[in-house]
């Protein structure tokens, strides 16, 4: 294969892994990235969807033993059948929004001046959440410890689950980000922080899980055994670049909030639009 379109495949893995579980947009990323590196063709369509694969398996290696503890205690634990349920409610919704929409979706806001506008818009949401969060839980209790309605993941209603579900399907918008909207969206429901972050995490597993698996049968007709290391660049590369960030961002968000995010949101967004107007730079569709 074309080592140039290996390295190619390599640069899209590390974006994606870096980029899934932080509130800046997977897809805005990949589809600017494939703009700039003229990473085009029916067969990059499904790449994009199938190496989120690889970051969902960062998830599942990361969260093993609560996963394992989950899957043996299904059958007679309270919380495991809790914690699945809840994970299974917040899914739900994405499956009926993006079999419905996800075609449309892609066919009129797949472009980067579309992501570029909804990354902005998205950076100023988080700037006023957190200002309102800080707000709303910025009191600490007794103990020092900031509070929020739900502190932890098995504190987490079915309602709560729902509400998580329906909030990530804005990110069927490319630009707008899954992580950012389950994250972001679950501290104004009143989550805290390490909360919102640790159950977008999870929800990743059969929402990343299941786009994945439903893009390659869906565009099985254009796959080759000739691409599979196209495929397994992408894959490995996004698993250990996701993981790293994982890792990186739970030690971040328990000191920090997501401020940086957003002026990185809106500061790229609007380069983009910038070089997109003046034509700077051929941002093709």
């Amino acid at each position: 294969m074309d080592p140039i379109l290996l390295l190619k495949a390599a640069i899209m893995g590390v974006v994606e892994g870096l980029t899934e579980f932080l509130p800046i947009s997977s897809t805005g990323h990949l589809v600017l990235a494939a703009s700039l590196l003229d990473f085009t063709g029916p067969v990059v369509k499904v790449f994009d969807i199938a190496i989120q694969t690889g970051a969902m398996f960062a998830v599942v290696w990361q969260y093993r033993e609560r996963l394992g503890r989950t899957v043996t205690g299904i059958r007679s634990d309270p919380v495991a059948q809790r914690f699945a349920r809840n994970v299974l409610v917040a899914f739900a919704p994405a499956v009926v929004f993006g079999l419905a929409l996800g075609s449309a979706i892609k066919a009129h806001l797949f472009n980067p001046v579309a992501v570029a506008v909804a990354l902005v818009v998205g950076g100023i949401v988080i700037l006023w959440v957190e200002r309102r969060h800080r707000r709303a839980y910025g009191e600490r209790d007794m103990e020092g410890r900031r509070t929020a309605r739900v502190e932890t993941v098995d504190e987490m209603t079915a309602r709560d689950a729902l509400l998580v579900g329906l909030l990530q399907c804005l990110a069927l918008i490319p630009g707008t980000s899954r992580s950012g909207a389950t994250i972001i969206g679950a501290m104004v429901l009143g989550f805290s922080r390490k909360c919102a972050t640790e159950f977008s995490f999870y929800l990743g597993i059969p929402t990343l899980m299941g786009a994945g698996a439903y893009s390659v049968w869906k565009e099985r007709a254009a796959l080759q055994w000739a691409d599979a290391p196209l495929f397994a660049v992408g894959l490995a590369l996004s698993f250990v670049s996701a993981l790293l960030c994982i890792r990186w961002l739970i030690r971040f968000v328990s000191t920090h909030d997501f401020t940086v995010f957003a002026w990185y949101r809106i500061v790229f967004g609007g380069v983009v639009l910038l070089t997109a107007y003046t034509g700077w730079v051929d941002w093709k569709h």
